[in-house]
């Protein structure tokens, strides 16, 4: 018994991504993952750790046509939603990629 608990929580500690990402719509707490993202220091709608490996979502900066899962397009006015980078207890995972974003 003590062996099949150590065994799930090292599997679960060897994933580093949260698990809050909504697969089939392609959202976070309601917050649908692709568009306008505005970054901010305060308030954020979604709190955001980039990683290397294991994100919940690839994210590809694009400078039109944000229409599909994991396309961001940075703007100063009128964001989809905000978002702020953090090192820890973030809300999503991401990966910054040029090619292929959306959910791994």
């Amino acid at each position: 018994m003590l062996l099949a608990l150590l065994v799930i929580l090292s599997v679960s500690i060897a994933r580093s991504s949260t698990g809050n990402v909504n697969e089939n719509h392609c959202a976070a707490d309601g917050i649908q993952l692709y568009g306008d993202v505005k970054v901010v220091e305060h308030f954020a709608d979604l709190k955001v750790k980039v990683v290397e490996s294991f994100p919940d979502l690839k994210v590809k900066v694009v400078e039109s046509f944000p229409d599909s899962c994991g396309k961001w397009r940075i703007v100063e006015s009128f964001p989809d939603f905000t978002v702020k980078f953090v090192n820890s207890f973030p809300d999503i995972e991401i990966e910054f990629v040029n090619s292929f974003p959306g959910i791994p």
